[in-house]
């Protein structure tokens, strides 16, 4: 199945961007009463008939609505440090957005290596995901923040730092609680300085870690994604 995407969708009738209808028109070749799927990115299929193929706005018109099936009853928010590599960290928001997560926040701390990137062009990969993995909620990509600026924000819920340390040997699979909102921390190449380790401590984050092994910023965030996926599925069964 073809997915489509559309933020602004109203119903009953809307048009597709430019971007879907030339996609819809030019590659798929659909025609007028033929039937699409599409996804407002907020927890929504909706099954459209083709009214017409114009290729700057496919008139489309909704028959049908139903909610996707990757609801969840607990929400998961990471903070991840930008890679030197922004090809990395596209993998990283790729994967996590097939996995299944709810917000996302690059952040800047002491030994970051990267400190810009374009969330333009990062939603793009993440919109591509959602879609090629049949998900209807695209997850939230915040602008990039300074570390003591996330670690100081409002959250509802359980709060994590991983790192690699002697001290550090509680894992997160341990820690973390079924159908808890979370929030976990995952540093730059560098990792996290001591500083912003106590910073984090002060602030309520529970340090933990991954196993044993060393991991890729990247490898490290889907590791995290992963582990806290499986700890709802199997913690909370009866």
């Amino acid at each position: 199945m073809n997915l489509f995407y559309t933020p602004q969708l109203i119903e009953p009738q809307f048009r597709l961007d430019a971007e879907e209808s030339k996609h819809l028109t030019k590659v798929l070749r659909k025609q007028a009463g033929e039937t699409i799927t599409t996804t407002d990115g907020k927890g929504f299929f909706y099954e459209c008939k083709l009214l017409d193929t114009h290729p700057k706005g496919c008139r489309m018109e909704v028959v049908d609505k139903k909610a996707g099936n990757d609801q969840r009853d607990f929400r998961l928010s990471m903070g991840v440090a930008p890679t030197k590599n922004i090809n990395r960290y596209e993998w990283f928001l790729e994967k996590a957005t097939e996995l299944g997560i709810d917000e996302i926040i690059p952040f800047y701390s002491f030994h970051s290596e990267r400190r810009d990137v374009r969330t333009d062009r990062l939603e793009k990969v993440m919109v591509a995901a959602m879609k090629q993995s049949l998900k209807s909620n695209l997850p939230v990509l915040r602008e990039p923040v300074k570390f003591q600026q996330l670690i100081n924000q409002p959250f509802d819920g359980d709060k994590y730092i991983a790192y690699i340390h002697p001290e550090v040997t509680l894992e997160l699979s341990t820690a973390s609680t079924p159908k808890r909102n979370t929030l976990i921390l995952i540093g730059p190449e560098g990792d996290f300085s001591t500083e912003e380790i106590e910073q984090a401590k002060q602030a309520g984050f529970v340090p933990v870690r991954l196993g044993l092994s060393r991991l890729r910023t990247e490898t490290a965030a889907i590791a995290a994604c992963h582990t806290l996926h499986l700890i709802n599925m199997l913690k909370a069964k009866p």
